[in-house]
């Protein structure tokens, strides 16, 4: 697959639909008067997500107006955040961690299994726009390293081969797990529990109760 670039800002006028306008009146429902640029970050993410996962500067405007923000103050935080895209991305974005543990167990070898797969460069999107690659700091499963987050989901204890597989099943449209691609429970041992191996959660959740109703 080819790479495309991408112009920000040709996104036209924007203006949250009624569906996401009422999302985001109950974000800032939570705020007291003056307070309302608490709901920044929150109003970003919803102004991303139904823009296709990226903000052209009138989507960030819109935000700020709506906040009654100056612009800058909004952009500040827009650009800050590595959450936010102020470019298009593909309907795939994956982001691999590149974070120490990730890469002590390969995350060089996902990066390069990803960008060998899809013949882009990293921060690139393939001509079809279904697929961007970029690296990461640390997403929090370093237990389960390497790792990577493809839109809102985790995929873990990767190897390159896998990573393959996933992108070409991501293309095909074929439903792709999330969470350990080796089956592993939660973050236990790579080798199995080693600990509470006769306690199951049901158990567990009974002695709570019980204890709760002494």
């Amino acid at each position: 697959m080819r790479a495309t670039s991408h112009r920000p800002g040709d996104a036209g006028d924007f203006a949250f639909t009624p569906e996401t306008m009422a999302e985001a009146e109950k974000v800032m429902a939570r705020y007291p008067e003056g307070r309302k640029a608490s709901a920044t970050i929150a109003l970003l993410d919803l102004a991303q997500r139904q823009n296709g996962g990226w903000l052209p500067g009138e989507a960030i405007e819109y935000v700020a107006n709506l906040l009654a923000l100056a612009p800058i103050r909004v952009h500040e935080v827009a650009s800050f955040y590595s959450m936010f895209n102020l470019k298009p991305v593909g309907r795939h974005f994956i982001q691999v961690c590149r974070t120490t543990p990730c890469w002590l167990c390969g995350s060089d070898d996902i990066t390069r299994a990803c960008l060998d797969t899809l013949g882009i460069g990293l921060g690139e999107t393939t001509e079809d726009g279904l697929f961007t690659v970029v690296e990461v700091e640390c997403l929090g499963a370093c237990a389960n390293a390497p790792m990577v987050q493809i839109n809102d989901d985790y995929y873990e204890d990767l190897t390159p081969e896998r990573m393959a597989e996933m992108i070409a099943d991501l293309e095909a449209g074929k439903p792709v797990p999330s969470g350990s691609q080796t089956g592993r429970p939660g973050s236990c041992p790579a080798g199995g529990p080693t600990t509470l191996l006769e306690q199951s959660g049901n158990n567990r959740g009974q002695a709570v109760e019980s204890e709760g109703s002494d």
